[in-house]
């Protein structure tokens, strides 16, 4: 069986700022889920959001416009 590793990324929108977040978008086909994590601390916890919840999250922020903030 082969375990499939997170393949993190943040958005080209991040800014050096520091409040980023990364996500791994890659074990959503094959696990049902989007690992997110705090890019300042790689090492810690992931929240894992289901395919559905996070699909809805970025829905919601590109319907307030958030997203080009």
């Amino acid at each position: 069986m082969t375990i499939e590793s997170p393949q993190w990324f943040k958005s080209s929108y991040s800014e050096n700022g520091g409040a980023c977040v990364e996500v791994a978008a890659n074990l959503a086909g094959t696990h049902g889920t989007v690992p997110v994590r705090d890019s300042k601390n790689p090492q810690g916890p992931a929240l894992l959001l289901p395919t559905s919840a996070f699909t809805t999250f970025i829905e919601a922020v590109q319907a307030d416009g958030l997203a080009a903030r």
